[in-house]
C-alpha cells in the first residue's frame, strides 16, 4: 500500500543492498513511515530503506508522534519544478528559493536543539558521575561537541540576521557560511575520533546500567526518540550536508541575485570543509597502516615512516643500479616526502628487510634513455633521482618493462603534487596521532610474534605485502549525498550498521 508519492531532492548512491538507490527528481512510493530517519519505499518494482531527508517532506522530529507532511500538490509542484529551473518562470523560482531556505533555516535550528540535548542532557549528567566515567571517557565519547555547539550557536545567529522572513527568498544567508568558514574546521576533530565513540558506547551498553543511564538521561532532557549513537551522529551528517544545501540554493539563486556570489563561494567553501575533513579521516586510516606495515619490515633502521609521511603513493619492484656491472634487487615503496627500499627474505619471501630510504624533498626525476651511460654501464628502462639544487645523483632505477618506468614517472609526479595540495588543503597529521598508531601498531605485532616459523623470523601479518593506491578523492562532488562520506544514522529496524564499512581501504590486505 502506497502512502504517499515523493520526489527525490538529492541522488541517493546506496552502500547496500538494504538502501533504495534513485536519482533527484526520481518519484518514490512510501510505503511504510514508521521510523523517523528511515521509510520504506520503491522505485519501480525494488523496494529498500531510504533516508526520508532525501525526499522533499517536512519531518517534525520534535512531535513524537507521526511525521507531518506538507501537502501532495505542493510536492507535486516541486516534483514539476525541480526537473529544469531554468524552464521556470520568476515567481515559481523565487517559491523555490524561498523553500530551500526555509529548509536550512529549519533544520539548522533542529540541529542546534540535539547539540543542545547532547551538552545538557548527557554530558552534564555524566559529568555528576565520576564514578562511571573518566574525564577520558568522556573525552572520546562526545570529542568537541561541546566546541561545535558553542560555535553553531553562533552561526545561527548570523543566518538569522541575513534571513528574510517576509520575503525568505531575497535572504542573502551565502555570506554567512563564508564569514564562518573557519570555523567549520572544527568538525575535522570530532568525525575523525566518532569511530572510537561508537567503539566506546558500544562496550558501556553491554552492561545494563549504562544502558538505562543514557535512557534516563534522555527521559529526563525531554528529548526525542533516538538512541544517543544517532545524537552523536549528527554533527557528522550536518557538516556533510551543507554542500547539498548549497548546491540546492544556488539551483534556485539567479544570478542577478544579491546572494549569488554568496551562495556560489558558501558552496565551493563548504564542499571544501567537506573534502579535507573526509581526507582526513581517510588519511588517519592510511597511516594506521603504514604502521602495520613498518613493523612487519625486518630489521628497520632509523625514524618512523609517520614521522614525514602518510600516504603510500606506489610500490613495486625495481632494480637498483649502484654502478657498471652492479646492481641490487629492491621493493620501493614511495611514500609523501620519502622513498623506501627493502629487500626480499631469502626464506621468506613475503618478509621484507629494511634497506634504506631517500628523501623526495628536492628531488627531481629524470627520465633516462635506453643505452650507455658512463658511470652506470648499458640501463634500460630507467629513471634517475638527483638533487633539485646541486644536480647531484642520488640513485638510477630500473623497471622491468617500459609500462612500469611510466608508471613510476607517473607516481614520482603524483608525489609531487600531493605534497603541494596537502599544503594548499592544510592537511596536517598531528605528531599525537602518528606516535599512536605506531604504539598500536607494535602492541599488535607483540600479540602475533608467538607464531614464530624459524628463528628471529616472526610469520607475515596480514595486511603484507603493502599495494599502491591508485585513487584519491580529493573534493566531494555534489551529487553524492552525505553517506557517501560519512555514514547515515542506522533506523531502529534496519539490520546492519554501514559506519564500520565505509572507505575500508583494501590498502594492506592480501
Amino acid at each position: 500500500l502506497t502512502l504517499l508519492s515523493l520526489a527525490a531532492l538529492w541522488d541517493h548512491v546506496t552502500m547496500g543492498e538494504q538502501e533504495l538507490a534513485f536519482k533527484a527528481g526520481d518519484v518514490i512510493r512510501v510505503l511504510e513511515a514508521q521510523e523517523k530517519d528511515w521509510w520504506w519505499g520503491a522505485v519501480g518494482e525494488r523496494q529498500a530503506w531510504f533516508p526520508s531527508s532525501f525526499v522533499r517532506v517536512r519531518v517534525n522530529q520534535e512531535d513524537s508522534g507521526s511525521e507531518s507532511v506538507e501537502s501532495v500538490e505542493g510536492v507535486d509542484q516541486e516534483e514539476t519544478l525541480s526537473k529544469d529551473p531554468r524552464s521556470q518562470n520568476s515567481e515559481q523560482r523565487e517559491q523555490m528559493r524561498a523553500n530551500v531556505v526555509q529548509e536550512i533555516m529549519n533544520t539548522e535550528r533542529v540541529y542546534i536543539k540535539h547539540l543542545r540535548d547532547i551538552c545538557e542532557g548527557y554530558i552534564r549528567q555524566c559529568r555528576k558521575h565520576p564514578g562511571m566515567f573518566t574525564d577520558a571517557q568522556l573525552g572520546t565519547i562526545f570529542s568537541n561537541i561541546e566546541e561545535i555547539y558553542k560555535f553553531q550557536r553562533k552561526f545561527l545567529k548570523d543566518l538569522e540576521k541575513k534571513y528574510d522572513k517576509e520575503n525568505p527568498h531575497l535572504s542573502e544567508i551565502g555570506f554567512c557560511f563564508l564569514q564562518q568558514d573557519e570555523g567549520f574546521s572544527i568538525y575535522s576533530e570530532y568525525c575523525n575520533t566518532h569511530p572510537a565513540a561508537c567503539v566506546e558506547l558500544q562496550r558501556l551498553m553491554k552492561q545494563g546500567r549504562y544502558k538505562h543511564f543514557f535512557e534516563a538521561c534522555r527521559l529526563l532532557q525531554q528529548m526525542i526518540d533516538i538512541s544517543i549513537a544517532g545524537f552523536l551522529l549528527t554533527p557528522v551528517q550536518k557538516i556533510c550536508k551543507y554542500p547539498l544545501q548549497l548546491g540546492e540554493l544556488l539551483k534556485y539563486t539567479p544570478k542577478d541575485h544579491s546572494d549569488y556570489e554568496g551562495v556560489c563561494a558558501a558552496h565551493e567553501a563548504m564542499k571544501n570543509v567537506a573534502s579535507l575533513i573526509n581526507e582526513r579521516k581517510r588519511r588517519l586510516e592510511s597511516i594506521d597502516a603504514i604502521a602495520h606495515w613498518q613493523v612487519a619490515i625486518l630489521q628497520w633502521e632509523g625514524e618512523d615512516v609517520l614521522s614525514q609521511s602518510s600516504e603510500l603513493i606506489h610500490s613495486g619492484e625495481l632494480t637498483r643500479v649502484v654502478r657498471a656491472g652492479k646492481t641490487q634487487q629492491r621493493s620501493a615503496f614511495l611514500f609523501d616526502h620519502q622513498l623506501v627500499f627493502c629487500k626480499k627474505d631469502v626464506l621468506r619471501r613475503d618478509l621484507l628487510h629494511y634497506r634504506g630510504r631517500l628523501p623526495m624533498d628536492g628531488a627531481e626525476t629524470l627520465d633516462l634513455p635506453d643505452g650507455r651511460h658512463p658511470e652506470m654501464g648499458t640501463v634500460r628502462n630507467a629513471l634517475a633521482l638527483r638533487h633539485a639544487d646541486t644536480l647531484e645523483l642520488l640513485c638510477v632505477l630500473a623497471c622491468r618493462k617500459v609500462q612500469d618506468k611510466q608508471r613510476w614517472l607517473q607516481a614520482f609526479a603524483r608525489e609531487r603534487l600531493r605534497v603541494k595540495e596537502d599544503q594548499e588543503m592544510g592537511m596536517e597529521i598531528s605528531e599525537a596521532q602518528r606516535k599512536q598508531a605506531i604504539q598500536n601498531a607494535r602492541k599488535s605485532k607483540q600479540g602475533k610474534m608467538k607464531n614464530i616459523s624459524y628463528p628471529g623470523h616472526p610469520s607475515p601479518l596480514h595486511h603484507q605485502p603493502l599495494h599502491p593506491l591508485h585513487q584519491r578523492h580529493v573534493t566531494v562532488p555534489t551529487s553524492i549525498p552525505q553517506q557517501q562520506v560519512f555514514s547515515l544514522a542506522e533506523p531502529k529496524r534496519k539490520p546492519s550498521h554501514l559506519w564500520y564499512t565505509f572507505t575500508r581501504s583494501a590498502l594492506f590486505r592480501k
